[in-house]
């Protein structure tokens, strides 16, 4: 349910409305009695659509209608909204090719489905003495996915961790 509240009917406090009918035409600005009036007289509501403009401008029609109405658009606007996953992938400095060239496939499907992968490359004992290894191989893997992706934000050095972020292309 929408988390926007309208005020409907008797809520509405103030002394003029600006008022809509319930095919859309503008009637003009009414006293709100009048107004609430006329939707009573038509069986329907007297919803207040825009508080903040001066006078508010209020609709006459059904409110429960109008609340299933906005919750179903709520729900077609989330249906289409697609979140971003991130997806790691962990590789050592002595990955063989044929082993990096199927990660890196990986790492394609995973740009071209809209996520952003995380490349964690993992140094063990003296690996450590050669970082540079380990730059030289990220920057292979982000030179191959440029035309797919790109690095979101920077290559981090964290102790016995290279991690670096990319982030499909727009």
């Amino acid at each position: 349910m929408s988390d926007k509240r309208y005020r409907v009917n008797n809520y509405i406090k103030t002394p003029q409305v600006r008022l809509i009918a319930t095919d859309g035409t503008m009637i003009g600005i009414k006293p709100t009695y009048e107004a609430l009036n006329m939707a009573r007289s038509a069986g329907l509501d007297l919803v207040e659509i825009s508080p903040n403009a001066n006078p508010p401008v209020c609709k006459i029609m059904d409110y429960h209608k109008f609340l299933y109405e906005e919750e179903k658009k709520e729900k077609e606007a989330k249906k289409k909204q697609k979140e971003s996953v991130l997806k790691e992938i962990r590789l050592n400095p002595r990955i063989a090719q044929h082993d990096l060239d199927t990660k890196i496939r990986h790492m394609e499907d995973f740009l071209k489905h809209n996520d952003r992968v995380r490349v964690v490359l993992m140094f063990h004992g003296r690996e450590m003495q050669h970082k540079e290894l380990g730059e030289a191989l990220l920057n292979q893997i982000i030179e191959k996915l440029a035309h797919i992706g790109e690095i979101d934000g920077k290559m981090a050095d964290t102790g016995n961790k290279m991690i670096v972020t990319l982030k499909p292309k727009k």
